[in-house]
């Protein structure tokens, strides 16, 4: 089923994690759920849109540090509330938030790829009677961020872009960069390209937008691990937003909400009839171009990292809440699906739209309100 573009933009959805809670935003390592203004730019939500239905306890995650600050937002709200309610979320990455979900130590992950065959067959031991699902939640770029002295205004290519995280190009005057960017003053300085050191949904999406639009250049598998070789790394989206911040002839790759501070975007050339900038609108065009593979409750979306349309930006992450259809933990069940029932809400989506995060299409978000309605 293709996802129409409704003329209800304005209700496409936002993002959302499983679960509930007041805040006790736990950061691990470098990236911290504060990072870029967070929560402070996202307006209060509106009085009597959140329904506590006795939603009390602690609620412990794990996952996606691409949606770290659409969390903090949402916490902050939410237990504004419902102050009965504490959410304890580590943005350790994808990876870290699959393993923790089943294996039974976190109520709910975030993660932006879709639970692999394994990973629904492993959560069905922690699901009674049920499996993990995947919710579509949060939308956004996977911003390529760069510093690159006297260049306020670049465009790349997936090739372009391939070569230089293969170490192939190896400086910013390279004839490949010059030749797309024919007037801007290029130094010879050395690329610095740093990639995630921990395991990532970003890295994944951004990967496989690497192997779909540039085959020739790209010929590794893709996956939440790194697998070119050589480069720089750090930890998390903020850690890569630091380091590209700080380093001279820097580039690399992280949700839009972590350009902050002055961190310019490169523009890309994807063979539409302008080169796309890295916005939520243009996110949003190709999330509009995705389909939906998932069975019965889940809702896995398959992106066209390929596509040339116009205002289309590829490098697109969607991030996915995993819980369970059946068989939530008991204990903190209640403030589970009062919180997932406010994030799905048009209050809860609509108030992230500062931090840069992308609208999902109206019919996937009445989908997943359906299903929330639906756990147990």
């Amino acid at each position: 089923m293709k996802l129409q573009r409704k003329n209800g933009l304005r209700a496409l959805s936002l993002g959302a994690i499983a679960v509930s809670g007041a805040l006790a935003l736990t950061a691990c390592g470098s990236d911290n759920a504060s990072t870029g203004g967070g929560a402070s730019s996202a307006p209060a939500a509106k009085a009597g849109s959140i329904k506590c239905d006795n939603a009390k306890g602690q609620l412990l995650a794990n996952g996606s540090s691409a949606q770290a600050n659409a969390i903090q937002a949402w916490v902050k709200a939410y237990t504004a509330e419902c102050k009965g309610v504490q959410i304890n979320y580590k943005p350790e990455g994808s990876g870290a938030g699959v393993t923790a979900f089943t294996q039974g130590q976190v109520a709910f992950a975030g993660s932006d790829s879709a639970l692999k065959p394994e990973e629904v067959a492993a959560s069905k031991k922690v699901c009674s009677g049920g499996q993990g699902i995947d919710l579509p939640m949060v939308g956004g770029p996977i911003a390529v961020g760069y510093n690159v002295p006297g260049v306020d205004n670049l465009v790349l290519d997936a090739h372009t872009l391939a070569q230089i995280f293969d170490g192939k190009i190896k400086t910013w005057d390279d004839k490949a960069i010059a030749k797309l960017n024919p007037k801007a003053k290029l130094p010879s300085t050395k690329i610095q390209a740093f990639h995630r050191s921990d395991e990532s949904g970003t890295t994944d999406n951004f990967t496989k937008y690497l192997k779909a639009a540039a085959p020739s250049d790209w010929k590794y598998s893709g996956g939440k691990a790194w697998q070119a070789k050589g480069g720089q790394s750090a930890q998390g989206s903020s850690g890569l937003a630091q380091q590209v911040k700080q380093t001279a002839g820097a580039i690399s790759y992280f949700e839009l909400s972590y350009a902050k501070d002055g961190i310019k975007t490169v523009d890309l050339d994807t063979g539409a009839s302008a080169p796309v900038k890295a916005t939520t609108d243009n996110a949003t065009k190709a999330i509009s171009d995705a389909k939906v593979v998932g069975t019965g409750k889940d809702l896995s979306l398959q992106l066209n990292y390929a596509t040339k349309a116009d205002g289309a930006y590829p490098i697109t992450l969607v991030t996915y809440e995993i819980v369970c259809d059946k068989g939530n933990k008991a204990d903190t069940f209640p403030a589970t699906k009062s919180f997932l029932t406010y994030i799905a809400s048009q209050d809860g989506q609509d108030s992230l739209a500062a931090l840069g995060y992308a609208p999902i299409p109206s019919e996937i978000n009445t989908k997943v309100r359906d299903t929330i309605a639906s756990l147990s």
